[in-house]
């Protein structure tokens, strides 16, 4: 129960705090917007590309974390397009984006601020290396997947889908933060005292921000479309992405910090991007907004419960 109260429930307050303030209608969806596009664009990139620029990379990317977390996540999408295209019985480019729900997990508003509340600032190495590779691998699969089922359903070729993929990720500010941080690092390039010190303004700044914007951003959204869906969302990425991983971890040996944030950050609640994809293609936008909705406000509950699990 301390552990609710003393980490979980700061971080969801600031998350309420910007959904009453929008819903009371203190600010209105223009300046929601403009926050979220300030926090996604900008301040979240700023984050990584400081985060990665000085990390230890030999000693953080540890292939056992990145296999243990992505093959968790892997696991998910499979199980979330076979599902929908099987069992909810949706069109192939629908069932990719219910798959990209059960893929992509609140791996920075939400994982960072509760992992770093749980276990303090040097316990971010391992979600670090993990936040590092989550876009690039979840847009790049995501995308891949549905542009063959769009491919497949006009008859064209799939001999463009590497430049569809690279364009679309070359074009994400998460991703090109991250790329320019490890440029930094593996230069060993030193960034001037003033750019530093302005760099670790914006940088705290980006969390809180972020989550409250979070929580102007859900009032938007309604809980409708597909009730089964969104249940089997909420299962698939509050109760068996974290036990894959789980499992995976001791499987693989894992130490205990980065055991920790890998089954931590694979427990969180889906994160808006799954909505943008949805949106982006036109496809299952209220599956993704509904799943964001209901499995955020679950995540109160779960993500404590993992959390008391945790050695």
């Amino acid at each position: 129960m301390q552990a609710l109260i003393d980490v979980i429930l700061p971080v969801f307050f600031v998350v309420g705090a910007g959904y009453l303030t929008v819903r009371l209608r203190l600010f209105d969806d223009v300046v929601i917007d403009a926050l979220m596009k300030f926090t996604q664009n900008f301040a979240i990139p700023v984050l990584l590309f400081q985060a990665i620029s000085r990390l230890d990379l030999g000693q953080t990317f540890d292939g056992a974390l990145l296999l243990s977390f992505y093959t968790g996540s892997t696991i998910c999408f499979l199980l979330g397009l076979l599902a929908g295209r099987f069992v909810f019985k949706r069109d192939w480019e629908e069932s990719v984006a219910i798959g990209f729900v059960c893929l992509f997990a609140n791996s920075l508003m939400l994982g960072l601020s509760i992992t770093e509340r749980a276990f303090g600032a040097d316990a971010l190495g391992a979600n670090f290396a993990i936040v590092a590779v989550h876009s690039p691998f979840c847009y790049g699969l995501g995308i891949t997947a549905m542009e063959i089922a769009r491919a497949r359903g006009r008859g064209a070729s799939v001999a463009s889908l590497p430049r569809a993929v690279l364009t679309a990720m070359f074009k994400n500010a998460l991703v090109l933060g991250i790329l320019l941080g490890f440029t930094v690092n593996l230069a060993g390039l030193t960034l001037p005292s003033a750019v530093s010190e302005a760099v670790d303004l914006i940088v705290m700044t980006a969390l809180p921000m972020a989550l409250f914007g979070l929580g102007g951003v859900l009032v938007r959204y309604k809980v409708r479309g597909d009730a089964k869906v969104v249940a089997f969302v909420c299962v698939v990425t509050l109760a068996i992405h974290p036990a894959v991983v789980w499992a995976m971890g001791a499987a693989n040996g894992l130490g205990v910090g980065p055991f920790r944030s890998a089954v931590l950050t694979a427990a969180m609640a889906p994160g808006i991007n799954t909505y943008v994809f949805a949106s982006l293609y036109g496809k299952a936008q209220k599956v993704a907004a509904t799943s964001v909705l209901v499995a955020t406000t679950l995540s109160v509950l779960t993500v404590w419960l993992w959390l008391g699990a945790l050695p």
